[in-house]
C-alpha cells in the first residue's frame, strides 16, 4: 500500500480537530495536576494530620493501578455513585488525577533536595513553615524538579491517546476511526507519531526555556 497524499488531505479538518482536542486535554491536565503536586507534596512534607496521610495513599493507589482501569473507572464507574461527566471532563480528569500523583512526589523530592540550612535559615527569620514553603521552598524545589516534572508532562502527553478508547474524538481517536473505516493505517499512524512527536518537542521547548529563565539569577 502506497503512502496516500490525496487521502491524508482529505482528512485535514477532521485531524485539525483532533489535534487541538489533544492539545486542549493536555493543556488542562498538566496545569492542574501540576497544581495538585504543589499542595499534595505541601501537606506531606507539612505532616498535616489526616490530609498527608489521604494524599500518601492517593499517591499508591495511583502509581500502582493502570492508566487505562483509572480511565474507564472515571467515565464507566462513577455515574454509578452519581457522578457523570462528559467524554471531554473524564479524560481530563483521569489524566490529572494521574500525572497529579507523580508530580506530588515530584515536587516532594524537589523539597527535599533542599539544604538544611536554607531550612535552618527560615527558622532563624521567624518564618512559619507555610511561609517558607511559599517564599523559600517551593521556588527552589520546582526549580530542582522541573526537569522530572517535564517527564511526567511528557508522559502525560503521549498518554492523552488512551482517551480515544472511551470514544472521544481527539488525534488518536480521529485516526483510529479513519483506520477503522478506511483501511489507511500507514497514513493514519505516520500522522500519530508526526503530531505526538511536535507536541512533545513544543513542550519540552517550553520547559527548557523556563529552566533558562529560572537558572539566570544563579549563574556565576
Amino acid at each position: 500500500m502506497e503512502f496516500d497524499l490525496a487521502y491524508l488531505a482529505r482528512q485535514v479538518p477532521a485531524l485539525r480537530a483532533g489535534f487541538l482536542l489533544t492539545i486542549q486535554v493536555s493543556a488542562i491536565a498538566v496545569l492542574l495536576s501540576v497544581g495538585i503536586g504543589l499542595v499534595g507534596a505541601c501537606l506531606r512534607v507539612m505532616r498535616v494530620p489526616v490530609l498527608a496521610q489521604a494524599v500518601a495513599a492517593y499517591v499508591e493507589f495511583i502509581r500502582n493501578t493502570p492508566l487505562l482501569v483509572q480511565l474507564f473507572f472515571v467515565f464507566f464507574g462513577l455515574p454509578a455513585l452519581g457522578l457523570k461527566l462528559s467524554l471531554f471532563w473524564s479524560g481530563v480528569v483521569a489524566l490529572t488525577l494521574w500525572a497529579g500523583a507523580f508530580q506530588v512526589e515530584n515536587v516532594r523530592g524537589g523539597l527535599a533536595a533542599i539544604s538544611p540550612g536554607l531550612r535552618e535559615a527560615a527558622r532563624a527569620l521567624a518564618l512559619s513553615r507555610s511561609q517558607y514553603l511559599r517564599l523559600v521552598g517551593l521556588p527552589m524545589a520546582v526549580r530542582t524538579g522541573l526537569p522530572s516534572m517535564l517527564n511526567t508532562c511528557v508522559s502525560l502527553v503521549k498518554n492523552s491517546a488512551y482517551v480515544s478508547a472511551i470514544g472521544l474524538q481527539d488525534l488518536a481517536g480521529v485516526a483510529f476511526d479513519r483506520i477503522a473505516s478506511d483501511f489507511r493505517a500507514f497514513e493514519m499512524l505516520a500522522v500519530l507519531l508526526v503530531g505526538y512527536l511536535a507536541l512533545v518537542l513544543s513542550l519540552s521547548a517550553a520547559v527548557r526555556l523556563l529552566e533558562h529563565r529560572l537558572q539566570t539569577p544563579f549563574r556565576p
